[in-house]
């Protein structure tokens, strides 16, 4: 089993490869405080309650845009499983030739989302990750990976919108039932939820302009679900898709 890891803002998800197949998928919530034999209880215990062992681990790689965490969940990871993670830098082999300004700064997910969706789906391709932050990527026809916008997600918004006011209360995400809200939290529903759909689908129509031609989307991340059937564009939900970037680049960096 190939052991793939994206450690994000809010979670850290592991997902377990049997060949091309995603067997199981589990999320902790980040905490920077976790010490390395922590890691390894705590993947010991999703392992058991998937019904696998550690043994059955025969490789791993990371995606991480939390930095502090990596030396622990790596060396946590290898404690348990006895295998070296691979982490997801430059310098590693993903097939993608991006066209950023400095391509050594890419977030190792938008690289992994970018191999993906470039593997799955049709040329042009545009992929909107709904998280913590909001990220909209565009990949041309050839597959080159041009740049995008990032933006505050849903999280970020309706923090922001609790801690900087004097009455507004802090609410989570949920599904938008009408546009224009009638109490306070639908309103702010209604502008977080709602207004990133209608930004998505701006910054779809734009993106267009630029690529000279429809593209296909994709939309990931922990709130793509809940975003995606408000937006007027049709929107393919593929809530493996970092995970799946993270198998395909440990395929592309072993010795052959």
């Amino acid at each position: 089993m190939i052991l793939a890891v994206d450690v994000g803002n809010t979670n850290i998800v592991f997902g377990g490869f049997d060949g091309d197949e995603l067997r199981f998928i589990s999320r902790l919530n980040t905490q920077v405080s976790r010490m390395e034999d922590q890691y390894a209880i705590k993947l010991k215990d999703i392992l058991s309650l998937y019904g696998f062992e550690s043994k059955e681990v025969t490789g791993c790689i990371i995606s991480s845009v939390v930095p502090p965490i990596t030396p622990m969940l790596e060396r946590g990871i290898e404690k348990l499983c006895n295998v070296k993670p691979i982490v997801v830098s430059p310098g590693i082999k993903t097939g993608l030739n991006i066209k950023i300004d400095d391509p050594s700064v890419l977030g190792s997910d938008l690289a992994c989302a970018a191999v993906a969706a470039k593997n799955k789906y049709p040329l042009p391709c545009i992929f909107v990750d709904v998280g913590t932050c909001l990220k909209i990527f565009a990949l041309d026809k050839s597959g080159a990976l041009l740049g995008g916008a990032i933006a505050p997600g849903p999280r970020l918004s309706f923090e922001a919108l609790s801690g900087k006011t004097a009455s507004l209360p802090l609410i989570g995400a949920e599904p938008v039932e009408r546009m224009i809200g009638t109490n306070s939290p639908d309103s702010m529903r209604a502008g977080v939820i709602g207004g990133i759909a209608c930004m998505i689908d701006g910054m779809i129509e734009r993106y267009e302009e630029v690529l000279g031609e429809k593209a296909s989307i994709v939309a990931t991340g922990g709130y793509a679900a809940l975003i995606a059937p408000l937006c007027r564009r049709e929107l393919t939900v593929d809530p493996d898709l970092v995970l799946e970037g993270l198998h395909i680049i440990y395929k592309k960096n072993q010795k052959k």
